[in-house]
């Protein structure tokens, strides 16, 4: 029996724990936030630089099961149409991620799912709540994919404390090198509701990962992953100042990171390499996308089974005491939460 861990994120999202599965570009797709939902927590699709079928064939893959999706914002601005239509399946949640929130906060809430807005800053929390964010997302720097340079375990409880100021209603997510029931008590301990799963769920059976990729990650440690540029560069695509990515180190970072100029010179036989080994799920000489949560994964299971691990060993390490407080708090604040979404 998977011991309950009732928190304001629980209460108001309907949840039996306190997990949402990161949108996960290309790896998040319709069965993995499925399998998570089913699970007890919140599932995302990974809506990423948007592609307007492959969303489509996601939402189908995920059926009638409540999920939700998460859009890069920059991208979504290109394409603001994509909101609109994913809107249609009714999502519990739409995340959004490194840009301004607020030209689609309106439609989001009109729709009635809740805004959750992924943050690498303080600036970034204030952009979130001016937005009216239901959810913000504290993400550190050990998080694989794109992120910035705050870590954890500091910028969660200054986020929370920020919250706590300015909109405390507001539901906070930690996220960044969570793998564990370890991660998940930490993270409640340091005022966060629950916790965004990016690399872990990366690592289970229901993620669209190829299996040399799988392999590679139950072979690394969490020195093995270097924050950089280089994948960005291989496939054309200009992220916004500020943003790298965190990807494994292998012989393509070895290459090309720290000589970013020669990568771009060469590109006409580079990017086309990078995006075949990609597809072929060559872990050498492509980016592989994980964070240095990576050395907390020793096996690829199915999600569920990785969701109630977790839960079962953060409420052992809590203890009933922690965890009847943590239930009380929920009840008492979830008056002032930001409502319920539809199912």
């Amino acid at each position: 029996m998977v011991p309950m861990l009732t928190t304001r994120l629980t209460t108001s999202l309907r949840l039996r724990h306190p997990i949402v599965s990161a949108p996960m570009a290309f790896a998040g797709g319709g069965a993995l936030a499925a399998a998570v939902s089913r699970a007890g927590g919140l599932g995302l699709i990974g809506g990423g630089y948007g592609d307007r079928a492959w969303l489509q064939a996601q939402f189908a893959a995920a059926g009638d099961t409540r999920v939700g999706v998460g859009f890069i914002t920059w991208a979504l601005q290109q394409s603001p149409s994509l909101l609109t239509d994913v809107l249609r399946h009714r999502p519990a949640a739409v995340m959004l991620s490194f840009g301004d929130p607020r030209p689609f906060a309106d439609e989001i809430r009109a729709a009635g799912a809740a805004l959750i807005c992924q943050c690498q800053d303080i600036a970034h929390v204030d952009d979130a709540l001016d937005a009216g964010a239901e959810v913000v997302v504290a993400q550190g720097t050990e998080a694989g994919g794109h992120g910035a340079l705050r870590g954890t375990i500091t910028l969660v409880p200054e986020t929370a404390d920020r919250i706590a100021g300015r909109a405390p209603a507001t539901l906070l997510l930690a996220a960044g090198g969570i793998a564990d029931g370890r991660g998940l008590a930490a993270a409640l301990m340091l005022g966060a509701d629950g916790v965004l799963l990016g690399t872990r769920l990366w690592a289970s059976q229901e993620a669209l990962v190829k299996p040399g990729h799988h392999e590679a990650i139950v072979g690394t440690d969490g020195d093995g992953t270097v924050r950089t540029r280089v994948a960005d560069i291989a496939r054309e695509i200009a992220w916004p100042r500020g943003f790298t990515a965190r990807i494994r180190r292998n012989r393509f970072t070895e290459r090309w990171h720290g000589h970013e100029d020669d990568l771009e010179r060469n590109l006409g036989s580079e990017g086309p390499r990078y995006r075949q080994a990609f597809a072929d799920g060559d872990p050498e000489h492509t980016g592989v996308w994980f964070g240095e949560a990576a050395g907390l994964i020793h096996a690829i299971e199915p999600a569920g089974v990785i969701i109630e691990r977790i839960v079962r060993d953060a409420a052992g390490l809590l203890g009933r005491e922690a965890v009847s407080r943590l239930a009380d708090q929920a009840v008492e604040r979830a008056g002032r939460g930001p409502g319920t979404p539809p199912g």
